[in-house]
């Protein structure tokens, strides 16, 4: 984007106002950077033609800091609603994008969080279509919030329910976890450490779609461990289906500096947020297969099968420890890391 020149440096009340301010803002930053067909028309909203089953999930993101390493919340607000359109088995193709901007965020900051929003947008083979602008006094946000809205449509081949994971799926992970989590932690206020740490935040949707090409559905269902971590994803699982989940410790894949990073803080790594990576629960026949498969892609070059569903301890989770006892993964009942993403 060329530099642009507003007559402020900061977001101020009148650019939420609806009147010439808001008007420059959107024409000057918003209109010029994601402009397409749909957008172009400048209307209340957008009409687009979508045949057969849709997938819609919508996020709101209000990550601190805003800037991060190996991101802002800029990326986070796509790839989140993205990833969440690609687990419920969709294709993405559409997002609405919503900005809760306080009084004061420099403009500088702003025009930097919509371009990467565009950037990662276009990465992810999706449009923006329609969205809109608020502005609230200083003091009554932090900065910026964000809420994306995502469509796509249901891929042929997919039937992703947890109806239909049975005893003996196995349990597949993309990529290592807690990098998201850490890397917010690294940066926050009071907390700050040295590390290299980076959030692992991407889009996934083209990684999910290849194996639903390859195997349709024998893959029974996708989640994405954001919130809560791994741990909460598991246990919710194990309590929609009624039967238990067995996890091995040894094979969870983590980075030692995250490790690291983990234990000095307190935190345990399988209730810390991701914002790149992936569980799929499949048929047994396919997962070494599938395993192979998302090893050639860098977005899940260390997938790996971390355990299994049984029809013992029905509800829980349980992990077989390094030393060879069993733990009980409970759910998590408070806010371990609040604002990650």
């Amino acid at each position: 984007m060329n530099k642009i020149d507003l007559g402020y440096d900061s977001i101020n009340l009148g650019h939420g106002s609806g009147g010439l301010m808001t008007r420059d803002l959107l024409d000057k930053i918003i209109f010029e950077t994601f402009s397409n067909p749909y957008l172009d028309q400048k209307h209340d909203g957008s009409i687009i033609q979508m045949d057969g089953k849709i997938a819609i999930s919508t996020d709101s993101f209000v990550v601190s800091p805003i800037f991060f390493k190996g991101g802002n919340i800029g990326d986070l607000a796509v790839n989140g609603t993205v990833n969440d359109v690609a687990m419920c088995g969709a294709i993405p193709e559409f997002l609405s994008l919503a900005f809760i901007v306080e009084e004061g965020l420099a403009i500088g900051d702003f025009i930097k969080i919509v371009e990467t929003i565009k950037e990662t947008a276009d990465r992810s083979g999706v449009k923006i279509i329609t969205g809109d602008t608020k502005v609230v006094e200083r003091g009554k946000g932090d900065k910026i919030f964000i809420n994306t809205t995502g469509f796509g449509k249901v891929h042929p081949k997919a039937d992703i329910s947890a109806k239909k994971i049975k005893p003996g799926d196995k349990i597949i992970i993309s990529g290592p976890i807690a990098q998201h989590g850490m890397a917010i932690m690294s940066q926050r206020d009071g907390l700050e450490f040295e590390s290299s740490i980076e959030s692992d935040t991407t889009n996934l949707n083209f990684l999910v779609s290849k194996l639903l090409d390859s195997f349709g559905d024998k893959i029974h269902l996708f989640r994405d461990p954001t919130r809560g971590g791994l741990a909460s994803v598991l246990s919710e699982i194990a309590s929609d289906i009624h039967m238990g989940v067995n996890i091995t410790e040894s094979a969870l894949p983590i980075d030692d500096q995250v490790a690291a990073a983990c234990e000095m803080l307190g935190l345990d790594p399988l209730f810390v947020a991701n914002e790149g990576i992936f569980v799929s629960i499949v048929d047994p026949e396919i997962a070494s297969e599938m395993i192979e498969l998302m090893q050639k892609d860098d977005k899940g070059e260390r997938a790996i099968c971390i355990g299994e569903i049984t029809e013992e301890h029905p509800n829980k989770v349980v992990m077989h420890s390094v030393i060879g006892g069993k733990r009980m993964v409970t759910p998590m009942i408070g806010e371990q890391l609040p604002r990650i993403c």
